[in-house]
């Protein structure tokens, strides 16, 4: 089981309430619904548990992805994926994909 994490803040102008609209009525859906998703969900970061300032980021997407070579190799050029990153893009600034494995 691989996982995707990705961190990112909203461009300036976009509305965290429009945005996390589109997350529940658009994004999930989607991206639960492909086979090789097990498991996807998205987090509002609300601050530091140590340290001061702000957080590096301002929301956290955590996938669980059952075979990643399928997901890469026909999932994201698919047509869902493509359709879903796009409006994405127009949402999130400078957005960071890390793939991670359990250790």
């Amino acid at each position: 089981m691989a996982h995707l994490i990705l961190t990112y803040r909203l461009k300036d102008g976009v509305s965290p309430a429009d945005f996390e609209n589109w997350v529940k009525t658009v994004d999930q859906p989607a991206m639960r619904g492909l086979s090789r998703v097990t498991r996807f969900d998205t987090y509002r970061v609300s601050g530091l548990l140590m340290g001061e300032g702000p957080p590096s980021c301002s929301y956290v997407e955590i996938f669980e992805i059952s075979d990643l070579a399928g997901f890469t190799g026909e999932d994201m050029p698919g047509e869902t994926v493509q359709a879903v990153m796009g409006a994405f893009m127009g949402f999130a600034d400078a957005p960071e994909f890390l793939i991670a494995e359990a250790v």
